[in-house]
């Protein structure tokens, strides 16, 4: 009983850590190709996992709102292969597309290891914090296991928003994520045990299968190492497969079609179908379109549906539930997407989605079936709305009031919803051929209109340039005429300044030579007043330094006297306690040296706050001596500076005047 207790203990205490630290390893983290449209083409997945036993592609689609995508996988096993343990951290809803093998999963629900034998058109979900790995069976037409998987989460309430640490974590990677002596601790296993799982070469995802657990290989002992993960003393699910609890999957290809009849079948799988499928939110459908078919024109008023064709090819028209451009008002930054008709071309492997309340039709060609499997958002209380065919939405409303809508008469609007009898899936002959050639036109439409709206840009463009160009020359020419007009004007002004030049010079010349005069008695002073100013700091400095010097030398003296009236007080304790009580001699002792090893320790503080003192003291003098000297150099700077600007003007004055001098002889001459 305590053994059991102390093994759950410590599968809580593991799946805590897993959370609180994440490994690193291969996993489900597949971000996958992103599509924000309706169409994701089958060469457009993301290569999650590729081995010679097997491949794991994904893909991320979103149905246009504004919460993320949805995260599909698709899983290729070859014959007689692996798929590693998992633990998943997503709800799994998955179809079996082609082949066998066998589904071997655990959860917090389940006391034993389950067993799902899966085959061709089974669908079946696992819930997040399941276990499981998957086997591919040996058979004779050596055929491939394929599963389409779609990762959601339906215990959030947002379905197609991805959690944190993706779809799934390889289990090895979660056991080999602790250290050595945390693993021993916690197994109870011999240290050679823990080398041999840590230091193993860690495996692809998908490898060739094991042989059965009769030998001691890597799996058995991660099989150990597994039964106290899960808190299970007595089951592993590496035990022998006679032992687990086979589960029955829902087989959505032997399953009676909801709708039937010579143009096609539909089914969907609901929780009604399938109890498993409880709390998931998630259903599945698969439509098989015979040549020239057509799924009657339809909205989803709950769901949106994440189709995936697995035969054929056709078409499908998505059609915008409102002409208007949506504005999101609840981003502080109102972004606006624009809602548009859309047709595409769908072929095998292709992934297309369609919004809840946007109807759509999905045609097949008149050469081949279209058949697409695919999940919705919803696992029940959802009713597709036709548009046409005997159960047609419109003939449940009032005909004057459809007919208003439609703006023709109730008698138009009689012939226009009674002649088609069948319902759901109808004949539409060359419908998808004419969908692909209005498909095409209107690629050629828009690529005869890009080139246009390019050509008549470039024209634009050109146009632009010359009107520039022709403005250009013409404000040069402009500016030549005001430039000619200005020098013309500029040389008769310059005349008249010449001749009014020669009497400014004069005065002028007499005015620069009473400046110089002025200018040189005022520096002079100034150097003499500084002069001054420089040795009465000098003096004062001087001074300063004398009295800090004299206060230090005080300090250091009534120091001295303070220790020797120490001393002599300790002199004459001493001589006290030597008359006292032999008895007490050792405590007093005892006493004298702790205060004399206080004492020493205080000198030697003081002594050191005293040196620290005058490293300040010392410090800040040197500070003061080079702030000084800075302001002497500045002072001199500036001195030679005034200088150097002074000769600078005599000479230019010099210059002037001889130059002014013989402007007025050639004028007198």
């Amino acid at each position: 009983m305590f053994k059991k207790a102390c093994v759950s203990v410590l599968s809580l205490f593991l799946f805590l850590l897993y959370f609180c630290l994440r490994v690193n390893g291969w996993s489900g983290n597949g971000n996958g190709v992103w599509s924000s449209g309706p169409l994701l083409p089958k060469d457009k997945r993301e290569m999650v996992v590729s081995t010679e036993y097997g491949e794991i592609s994904a893909a991320r689609v979103s149905d246009g709102g504004r919460r993320g995508c949805y995260h599909l996988q698709f899983f290729t096993l070859e014959p007689n292969s692996l798929f590693l343990p998992v633990l998943l951290h997503m709800d799994m809803v998955f179809y079996v597309h082609t082949g066998s093998g066998k589904l071997n999963w655990v959860n917090e629900d389940e006391e034993k290891p389950r067993l799902t034998p899966l085959k061709r058109g089974d669908v079946y979900r696992l819930k997040p914090g399941s276990v499981f790995y998957l086997r591919s069976n040996l058979e004779a037409e050596r055929e491939k296991l394929r599963i389409y998987a779609i990762f959601v989460n339906s215990e959030d309430g947002d379905l197609n928003e991805e959690s944190w640490n993706g779809a799934y974590s390889s289990i090895s990677d979660l056991v080999r994520g602790f250290d050595k002596k945390v693993l021993q601790a916690a197994f109870q296993v011999p240290e050679e045990l823990i080398e041999a799982i840590t230091n193993a070469t860690k495996p692809p995802a998908i490898v060739h299968d094991v042989p059965a657990p009769t030998k001691k290989n890597l799996w058995g002992w991660e099989a150990r190492f597994l039964k106290a993960f899960m808190g299970s003393q007595d089951h592993s699910m590496y035990d022998l497969d006679n032992k687990k609890k086979a589960d029955k999957t829902f087989n959505i290809r032997d399953a009676d079609p909801d709708v039937m009849n010579c143009n096609g079948r539909a089914l969907t799988v609901t929780n009604k179908d399938m109890k498993v499928l409880k709390g998931s939110k998630i259903g599945i459908f698969m439509v098989n379109l015979t040549k020239g078919s057509m799924m009657g024109p339809h909205w989803n008023p709950m769901a949106t549906e994440i189709a995936v064709v697995i035969e054929g090819e056709g078409m499908v028209r998505v059609v915008c539930s409102s002409n208007s451009t949506n504005t999101n008002s609840s981003s502080s930054n109102s972004s606006k997407f624009e809602c548009e008709n859309r047709r595409f071309r769908v072929e095998e492997g292709d992934i297309f989605v369609v919004p809840r309340f946007h109807p759509m039709a999905q045609m097949s060609f008149n050469n081949g079936s279209l058949v697409f499997m695919g999940f919705s958002t919803a696992s029940k209380l959802n009713h597709p709305q036709f548009l046409a065919g005997g159960s047609s939405v419109l003939r449940t409303l009032d005909k004057n009031v459809l007919a208003a809508a439609f703006n023709v008469s109730n008698t138009t609007m009689d012939q226009f919803l009674t002649p088609q009898r069948e319902s759901i899936i109808l004949d539409c002959t060359s419908c998808a051929e004419e969908e692909a050639r209005m498909m095409e036109e209107e690629i050629e439409k828009q690529r005869q209109e890009e080139e246009c709206r390019k050509r008549e840009e470039e024209e634009e463009a050109a146009r632009k340039r010359e009107e520039e160009e022709e403005a250009a020359r013409k404000r040069e020419e402009e500016e030549e005429e005001a430039a000619r007009k200005k020098e013309e004007e500029e040389e008769a002004a310059r005349k008249r300044e010449e001749k009014e030049e020669a009497a400014r010079k004069r005065e002028e010349e007499e005015e620069a030579a009473r400046k110089r005069e002025e200018e040189e008695e005022a520096a002079r002073k100034r150097e003499e007043k500084e002069e001054a100013a420089r040795k009465k700091e000098k003096e004062e400095e001087a001074a300063r330094k004398r009295e800090e010097e004299e206060e230090a030398a005080r300090k250091r003296e009534e120091e001295e006297e303070a220790e020797e009236e120490e001393d002599r007080r300790r002199r004459e304790a001493a001589a006290e306690r030597e008359q006292e009580e032999a008895a007490r001699e050792e405590e007093e002792r005892q006493k004298r040296e702790r205060k004399e090893e206080q004492y020493e320790k205080e000198k030697r503080r003081e002594e050191e706050d005293e040196a620290k003192a005058r490293k300040r003291e010392e410090e800040e003098t040197k500070e003061e001596d080079r702030r000084r000297e800075e302001a002497a150099e500045r002072e001199q700077e500036e001195a030679m500076r005034g200088e150097e600007e002074r000769q600078e003007r005599e000479k230019e004055e010099v210059k002037y005047e001889i130059g002014g001098g013989g402007e007025g002889r050639r004028a007198e001459y």
